[in-house]
């Protein structure tokens, strides 16, 4: 049977709604317990809402928005003992990941990682906090993909979105941020010296930083 174009129309509506929500959520737009905007959303995305409550439905199967009678859709809260867990199993995966990079990663993979560092170093001298943020993700996702294991990078996929929102939600302090860039450099450090110990070490640290960071913001 022929495939008719409608569908797949539709469904790259219905994602690229889901992507700009997911987006403002972890940037910080929309927090946890906000109520989503239909009427000023659709008016900034040019949609109807019959594509955007499709969308509500499917993040709230994802476990990231709660629909709520009489308020609509809402970004769920995160309990403390659920990001703990999370930040717990991040530190395992991402510190594996960074120590088997070490010794199996190309010079080509290496030299990936710091471009995409020196560019957000930059960033961070321009004080363009989204494009830090964009950048640290693609760097974090980048030490996986360099650790050649399949699992891991399956594993880290799977828990995907949470773990996205947990990690950039980007209202921090001027000092946290300072925090951040100086656990990169070591990272980086590490990493280019082949130093399996010392990044599997300093990717722990910076989660630990990232969970207390996320915890207080939450609270």
């Amino acid at each position: 049977m022929t495939e008719t174009i409608e569908p797949i129309a539709r469904r790259a509506l219905q994602d690229a709604v889901i992507d700009r929500i997911k987006r403002m959520i972890e940037n910080g737009a929309l927090l946890p317990g906000a109520r989503i905007p239909e009427r000023q959303l659709c008016a900034q995305l040019g949609v109807s809402r019959t594509p955007l409550r499709e969308a509500f439905q499917v993040l709230s199967a994802r476990g990231i928005l709660e629909l709520q009678p009489g308020r609509g859709a809402v970004v769920r809260r995160l309990p403390p003992d659920e990001v703990d867990q999370m930040f717990e199993v991040l530190e395992v995966l991402e510190a594996l990941a960074a120590e088997r990079a070490c010794g199996v990663m190309s010079d080509e993979a290496l030299a990936r990682i710091r471009a995409l560092h020196d560019r957000m170093m930059s960033a961070y001298r321009a004080r363009n906090r989204s494009r830090f943020f964009a950048l640290n993700e693609e760097i974090h996702d980048e030490i996986v993909r360099a650790s050649g294991s399949p699992v891991l990078q399956h594993v880290c996929a799977s828990l995907g979105d949470h773990v996205r929102r947990i990690r950039y939600m980007s209202r921090i302090t001027d000092g946290q941020w300072k925090t951040a860039v100086r656990e990169h450099q070591a990272i980086i450090k590490a990493l280019e010296a082949r130093d399996a110990r010392a990044a599997g070490k300093v990717l722990r640290q910076h989660l630990r930083t990232k969970r207390n960071r996320v915890k207080d913001l939450l609270a």
